[in-house]
């Protein structure tokens, strides 16, 4: 069954096929209603049989739809496509509607070779900040890697299939329950390849594996399968980006090492604490102190909960239990590091329990209110609507924002709202234009006054011959009198010069020349000339004023022949 050229919901015209997935197809297409290029995931046929993949598509459509921000690929709609498959048989395939991004994803940058050091940041750094946005809407991507991450134009990140997240509340979800069809095992973070509940820090660790491909041009581990990859996110420790590729600096080292710890709750904790350290190791600066040991040999390492039965039963076999004691009571250098310890302990206790009273409580009912910001007025009340919130579309002038976009919202973006608030969405009339007045057979003092009651400026003046206007008076205007301008703006103005054109009418019949001449403005003056040999009729010998520009209402005398008319001569021949 061909997919090109297929219309979906009457509406989405199916273009030709841009990417695979595990559980889609993507297609370019026409939104035919907006005239718009679309993105379109197709859920491959032996999926779309089972009504559980197909509730999680649907889920994926409903978690992606509320993102709104420029670093995530938009969704705009989804729904089910009653077809038939080559046989005549009905299938049901269910379709996302995405914004379409023109460019290329990652993992084919990376395919090209390692990154300069300063471009993974400055991506990595754009991916964090959507990462940041989708934590805070409660969702956690769980498949972050090179081709889920789309390059445009100057390296524009738009991270896109927000599918597989769910949200972050949703604790009983386990990636053991779904590794068949969620994630990528070189990018999976060490809770996920053990089966444990994932949260926000999962999204972290896998970054950190992105940056260090960027860097290195390879994953940090490689294995024959998914398995023995998983493995080694779980036990060993990476080599050093710097040890691949000696461009890296030790800054980044620190970097990547932090973000890839094993333990979660020795990694970053926040998109935005991970951002803030790399770019500060993009600047050469070191980040916090850490030491680059294995956890298990640090003062505090993880907890024994962590390490699986197996595990600690290595270890055990590996280290030396024996204890010698020499003394009765721990040494004084001891007891000083655990005072200080404690009271650092204290201090960052109260530290945060400040910070708790400085931000705003967030509840179920709550709901932030995204960045709207020149979108488009139709997409912005789609977002509030996914966010339960409802709009109120206020119109204003703004020289600025493009007509039909959005110029702010009220409340403004970020702020937490409740669930079914009203926000008020100011959308652009474009900038502010006034109409140029008729100033048709106006004098140009006249004019002049009635252009400044408009906020218009008077531009050119030129004149022009015209029989029926008196001198001064306006002929026409540029703009044309109902053309919209910008308050301002000049208007040019024709005015009548008291001049008319008249041209030579001697040989014309006198009633037509007389009336001719009356038509320019002037006043005839009829004058017999018998001087003349008559020919035929009352044709005008000589006019007072020749052709050309003359002054309006002035006399013109024209002169009519009234002479004999010549004799025949006769055909009776002379007496002799």
């Amino acid at each position: 069954m061909s997919d090109e050229n297929r219309l979906l919901a009457e509406r989405y015209v199916v273009g030709a096929l841009i990417g695979r997935g595990g559980m889609a197809d993507v297609y370019q297409g026409t939104d035919t209603k907006l005239g718009r290029t679309v993105a379109i995931k197709i859920l491959k046929a032996d999926l779309a049989l089972d009504p559980t993949f197909r509730s999680r598509f649907r889920q994926e459509a409903q978690a992606a739809s509320r993102m709104a921000h420029p670093t995530i690929v938009r969704v705009y709609d989804a729904g089910e496509h009653h077809a038939a498959d080559a046989n005549g048989n009905p299938v049901l395939e269910p379709f996302i509607i995405m914004e379409f991004v023109s460019g290329r994803t990652l993992k084919s940058v990376i395919s090209d070779g390692p990154l300069d050091p300063e471009r993974a940041v400055r991506i990595t750094a754009s991916v964090l900040t959507a990462l940041e946005y989708s934590h805070r809407a409660g969702v956690v991507h769980r498949d972050i890697k090179p081709g889920n991450i789309m390059l445009g134009e100057d390296d524009a990140v738009k991270v896109m299939d927000f599918g597989i997240a769910r949200a972050v509340s949703d604790s009983s979800a386990t990636v053991a329950q779904t590794t068949a069809i969620l994630g990528t095992a070189s990018y999976f973070s060490p809770e996920q390849a053990k089966g444990e509940t994932v949260d926000a820090r999962t999204d972290l660790y896998s970054t950190g594996v992105v940056l260090f491909e960027m860097l290195t041009g390879r994953a940090p581990f490689r294995g024959d399968t998914a398995v023995a990859v998983a493995y080694q996110h779980v036990s060993e420790a990476p080599v050093k980006p710097s040890e691949i590729n000696p461009a890296v600096s030790r800054p980044l080292d620190m970097v990547v090492h932090h973000a890839l710890a094993k333990n979660r709750d020795e990694r970053y904790q926040t998109a935005a604490e991970f951002r803030e350290e790399l770019i500060l190791a993009g600047e050469g600066q070191l980040p916090a102190a850490r030491p680059e040991v294995d956890a298990s040999t640090a003062l505090f390492g993880s907890p024994s909960a962590a390490a699986s039965p197996t595990e600690q039963a290595l270890r055990q076999l590996t280290e030396d239990t024996t204890v010698t004691r020499t003394q009765r009571r721990p040494p004084v250098v001891w007891i000083w590091a655990g005072v200080v310890v404690v009271a650092v302990i204290l201090v960052a206790v109260m530290i945060w329990v400040m910070s708790l009273s400085a931000v705003p409580p967030v509840n179920a009912q709550s709901q932030e209110i995204p960045d709207l910001v020149n979108m488009s007025q139709e997409n912005a009340t789609d977002t509030l609507r996914d966010l339960n919130l409802v709009s109120s579309v206020v119109e204003e002038n703004s020289s600025e924002v493009v007509a039909g976009n959005v110029i702010r919202t009220d409340p403004g973006a970020k702020t937490l709202v409740e669930r079914g608030s009203v926000v008020r969405v100011i959308i652009s009339l474009g900038a502010k234009t006034v109409s140029v007045p008729n100033l048709m057979n106006l004098p140009r003092e006249q004019a002049e006054a009635k252009l400044k009651e408009q906020g218009l400026l008077l531009g050119a003046v030129s004149t022009q011959s015209a029989p029926a206007a008196a001198a001064g008076i306006v002929l026409s205007t540029l703009p044309a009198a109902g053309e919209a301008v910008a308050p301002g703006s000049t208007v040019d103005l024709t005015v009548s010069d008291g001049q008319t054109s008249i041209q030579d009418v001697r040989g014309q019949p006198l009633t037509v020349a007389s009336d001719t001449m009356s038509k320019a403005g002037l006043n005839v003056i009829s004058q017999p000339d018998a001087s003349c040999v008559r020919q035929s009729g009352d044709l005008v010998t000589a006019q007072s004023l020749p052709a050309g520009s003359v002054p309006q209402g002035s006399d013109i005398v024209l002169e009519y022949c009234t002479g004999a008319t010549p004799t025949a001569p006769s055909d009776t021949p002379a007496a002799p």
